[in-house]
């Protein structure tokens, strides 16, 4: 894949996960805010310390949060394009459709379902401030972790391809995933600080919710990156008047 190739796919990735970053934004505040708000009541019920806001509430959750997830929707839409053109013919001979809705549901298994599964996303309210450091470093931790164990089960899988099978291979390599996932998740330490008292509805609905517009996220942008690509490597073939015309125009010339 040449170059040309390569930016312009990048540009339709960005592109792609802007347009993702959109519906994403949608969703987010439509059943994420209501959580966020929750959280926001429980917290200034239950402490003394209240700091000078400096934006307000209003602009984080239109403004604030347009400009958070259309950053994060056009950034992970261009580092996809760039992970689409490397698997594009080495997982299989797949479409780009098909490699894009790979790369898609890779990336939302490995960058946030297992994280989440381990360190879940909690409302305000629901966590100690002073452990937002520890907690943030385990996350991305785990992040790091589960990227490095899905590429390991991948170059596994085309390794045992050629002795038992695609089929075989793909079994073996996402029981290794698994396992070795799991003991990870058995040795890593928890982080069990929410309040007893703490809404359990609104923990529940907050994580729901956040699981809900990732979900939404590398879905949408798997199906609108997926027909900007095929675009690209498999342009339309010039219309029947326009090849009948052509030789015409040839032999004038």
């Amino acid at each position: 894949m040449n170059s040309v190739t390569v930016r312009a796919l990048l540009v339709r990735g960005m592109l792609a996960g802007l347009a993702a970053g959109l519906l994403a934004f949608g969703l987010a505040y439509l059943i994420g805010e209501p959580g966020v708000n929750a959280g926001i009541a429980y917290e200034d019920a239950h402490t003394h310390d209240h700091g000078m806001e400096l934006v307000s509430r209003a602009a984080q959750s239109t403004t604030g949060l347009a400009t958070g997830v259309l950053v994060l929707g056009t950034a992970v839409g261009g580092i996809a394009a760039l992970a689409f053109c490397f698997a594009l013919g080495r997982v299989g001979r797949f479409g780009a459709r098909a490699t894009t809705l790979l790369v898609a549901g890779g990336a939302f298994v490995t960058v946030y379902l297992v994280p989440f599964l381990k360190y879940p996303a909690n409302p305000p309210g629901s966590s100690d401030p002073d452990t937002i450091g520890k907690r943030t470093t385990l996350y991305v931790g785990m992040i790091a972790l589960t990227v490095l164990v899905a590429l390991g089960a991948v170059i596994l899988g085309r390794r045992l391809a050629g002795r038992i099978g695609n089929w075989n291979a793909a079994v073996a390599a996402t029981t290794a995933f698994i396992g070795v996932i799991a003991v990870a998740m058995a040795f890593l330490p928890a982080v069990n600080e929410t309040p007893k008292d703490f809404p359990a509805t609104v923990l529940w609905q907050f994580r729901l919710a956040s699981l809900g517009i990732q979900a939404l996220l590398w879905a949408s942008f798997g199906v609108v990156f997926g027909f900007l690509a095929e675009r690209v490597l498999s342009p339309h073939p010039a219309r029947p008047a326009q090849a009948a015309a052509a030789p015409g125009v040839a032999s004038a010339a």
